[in-house]
């Protein structure tokens, strides 16, 4: 499944656009502008599995660094202190990841 299956195609090029600055990425307005908010709790974790890109059923920090390529190649790398940032805010138990349920925590509270 692509990202595109789930989103359109409009807002995640204008979402990954808006982030497109180094040190700009603010993960509730990249969700707000992706429309992912608005989607369903199933669609939510269709995207989690989409950026858990080794299937451990975690997005860990090494991932989180490319989770705008996740939406489309165009997309830059977050930085080191933007990826740290999104992890702290996913990473409700403490454990250095982000599993299904913290991203799906995550995204809602955008």
């Amino acid at each position: 499944m692509a990202m595109s299956d789930l989103l359109s195609p409009e807002e995640i090029k204008a979402a990954v656009g808006a982030f497109s600055v180094a040190e700009s990425f603010c993960y509730k307005k990249f969700f707000e502008i992706m429309g992912l908010k608005k989607k369903s709790q199933e669609d939510v974790k269709k995207v989690f599995h989409i950026l858990d890109k080794d299937q451990s059923g975690f997005i860990e920090e090494d991932e989180l660094k490319f989770v705008l390529k996740g939406f489309t190649p165009d997309g830059r790398d977050l930085s080191d202190k933007e990826t740290k940032a999104l992890l702290v805010a996913g990473d409700k138990d403490g454990d250095g990841k982000i599993g299904i349920d913290e991203f799906i925590t995550l995204v809602a509270e955008s």
